[in-house]
């Protein structure tokens, strides 16, 4: 199937590949299929709406940025999602994307947790306070070297 997307185009997909979040995604409770889209050369992706090409978000493998970032999954998620091995989850992060992208940041209070076998996904909040909305993907050094 065709779908419009907003910075890929017009991108033909497999519906296999449609990931299914079934309550949405938090501010946008109406979007519920979402398909993962590689943007190349780079560690970043797009989280893009089938139904909507301007709902689109910029995400990352939160772990490829901080290695010691770690939660654990509520076992009320691992059961909507369906999840029975590690194998199944991939974890994003949303990324904001900032000019100069230096500036960008990441999302590590809300991951979205993906399960790839199944294709359920989900947008997870931790309680956790050590994790905020907006964590710099950049050292302070490397934002110097602007």
């Amino acid at each position: 199937m065709n779908i419009q997307t907003k910075f890929h185009g017009e991108q033909e997909v497999n519906k296999e590949g449609i990931i299914q979040f079934v309550r949405g995604i938090p501010g946008f409770l109406e979007e519920k299929e979402f398909i993962v889209l590689p943007i190349e050369g780079t560690d970043l992706f797009v989280l893009q709406s089938v139904k909507t090409a301007d709902v689109a978000f910029i995400i990352t493998d939160p772990f490829l940025i901080f290695p010691q970032y770690e939660f654990e999954l509520p076992q009320e998620v691992l059961g909507k999602l369906e999840i029975q091995s590690e194998k199944d989850v991939v974890t994003f992060t949303i990324l904001t994307v900032r000019e100069p992208f230096q500036e960008t940041t990441a999302n590590l209070q809300a991951p979205l947790i993906l399960n790839q076998r199944k294709k359920l996904g989900k947008q997870v909040i931790l309680n956790n306070p050590a994790y905020q909305t907006k964590h710099s993907i950049m050292t302070p050094q490397e934002q110097g070297e602007k």
